[in-house]
């Protein structure tokens, strides 16, 4: 089993790379293509609306309940990377970058939830240790671009694409060839779509997707402006912006291992509890941090909160899927992480808009409104909202 679960974390560091490899080579990108400033939210969330499509279509199809999730694993890699890729053409500008990051973002709907999904069916029990690896690789992936930016500075900005294009194929190859459908996967013999449309009816169920709900509004708009932070505080060419995006990104993935860990022996819902509070405080904080801390504690803050606020996502998934249906657990994992990234698109755009109208370190206070909806549902006991 330990074998199964490397290779699905192998997999799914691999293929998620390519999900922020277009931010990473942002600033080179746009003045090798002439774009403007505002074309990072842009980016952001034409591979966010992709992602939303594209579990739409893998849940309403069932795809993974009904096919072997290894085999849409790896179909579902090969493409993400193939337009990942496209990027790179010399004609291709402005509309075809939004266009091929969407369908980036389309097919990576085969690969993170569906990574999440094959966890399940071989991890019955300790699921929350699993996903929070599973998690962590997701996380260390999104932030692998920046590194290989800041490794490859001598290289044209084509390169961090190539290259995390090439990991998306090979993690595809390694998962479909060592990971067959799991012991505990129930097949699904036909679509159930009114099944699926009950299950927020389950009343854990609701409580956690609600709380990852809130859990979205936060991360993905965080993830994304990290480099803005750094650069709107640091103002020095003293400092790789790059690699500081990276340890900022990537410490949360230290973060998911050990909240996994940590699962053996505390709830789920406690552990959650405690990261998205502290993550919601620093949402509130940052404006001191940003006014008056010295550049490294600036610097140490930024990690801090790079590690809280993603500590909570393993243990919301292993919530989510401990308490969705077993032979729907694919579907409606799915499902609401599609919901779950229509969020972060408004989050992020609703962000985007607010720099251009507020102090910049006001902007960062709006995210806490998601870790404290979040709280709300993981304090409520009764959560008798009817749907």
């Amino acid at each position: 089993m330990n074998r199964i679960l490397f290779i699905i974390i192998l997999a799914q560091f691999f293929c998620t790379s390519v999900w922020f490899a277009g931010n990473a080579v942002m600033t080179e990108m746009a003045i090798a293509k002439n774009l403007d400033d505002q074309f990072v939210v842009y980016l952001t969330s034409a591979v966010q609306f992709g992602f939303i499509i594209g579990t739409l279509v893998f849940a309403a199809l069932a795809f993974a309940d009904r096919h072997s999730p290894s085999i849409v694993f790896l179909f579902s890699a090969i493409l993400s990377a193939l337009f990942n890729m496209f990027i790179t053409i010399s004609w291709v500008t402005g509309n075809d970058i939004l266009i091929c990051r969407f369908l980036t973002g389309f097919f990576l709907a085969g690969i993170y939830p569906v990574g999440m999904k094959i966890a399940a069916d071989y991890f019955e029990k300790g699921l929350g240790k699993s996903l929070g690896f599973l998690v962590g690789a997701l996380v260390l992936g999104t932030a692998f671009p920046h590194l290989i930016k800041a490794l490859s500075l001598q290289k044209s900005w084509e390169y961090v694409s190539y290259t995390t294009s090439g990991l998306s194929i090979v993690g595809g190859g390694i998962l479909f060839y060592g990971v067959k459908d799991g012991p505990y996967r129930k097949k699904l013999g036909k679509i159930q779509f009114a099944a699926l449309g009950n299950v927020f009816r389950i009343p854990l169920l609701r409580k956690y997707a609600f709380g990852y709900f809130g859990h979205m509004w936060e991360l993905y708009t965080f993830w994304t402006f990290v480099p803005l932070m750094l650069s709107q505080k640091l103002n020095s060419l003293d400092y790789n912006y790059s690699l500081l995006s990276f340890s900022i990104i990537g410490f949360g993935a230290l973060a998911c291992f050990i909240s996994g860990i940590l699962s053996n022996w505390l709830s789920g819902h406690r552990i959650a509890l405690i990261a998205v509070t502290v993550s919601g405080a620093c949402c509130l904080f940052f404006p001191l941090f940003f006014c008056y801390a010295s550049n490294e504690l600036y610097i140490a803050f930024l990690l801090f909160w790079g590690v809280f606020v993603v500590a909570d996502s393993p243990m919301f998934s292993s919530l989510l899927a401990a308490n969705a249906p077993a032979e729907l657990r694919g579907s409606t994992l799915t499902l609401v992480n599609s919901i779950g990234f229509l969020i972060t698109i408004l989050s992020i755009q609703f962000t985007g808009q607010m720099l251009k109208h507020l102090p910049f370190y006001y902007v960062w206070t709006i995210l806490a409104i998601g870790p404290v909806f979040a709280v709300l549902q993981l304090v409520n006991r009764s959560n008798k909202l009817k749907l």
